[in-house]
């Protein structure tokens, strides 16, 4: 599962740095997260790092991007192949 960034995003800017795959950017008015690049941290730490991080909790699973473990994990390994 991919993750997004809901409109109660304050564009605090904690969260895109955090973002080992580089999938969080500025959209339009909020922080945006593209889901081909997130895989919840899966590959690089335990917990997603922009959850841990943002203040105001808007940053839920994304239920247009459901994916397993697993499939979060060859998404990395495709992500690190690729880098």
């Amino acid at each position: 599962m991919a993750l997004m960034i809901t409109d109660e995003c304050i564009n605090c800017d904690v969260c895109e740095p955090e973002c080992p795959n580089q999938a969080i950017y500025m959209g339009q008015e909020i922080y945006e997260i593209d889901p081909h690049k997130c895989t919840e941290c899966v590959g690089h730490f335990d917990e997603p790092q922009c959850v841990q991080v943002c203040p105001v909790a808007c940053i839920p699973l994304n239920p247009a991007h459901l994916e397993s473990r697993e499939t979060l994990m060859q998404k990395y390994q495709r992500l690190q192949a690729s880098a």
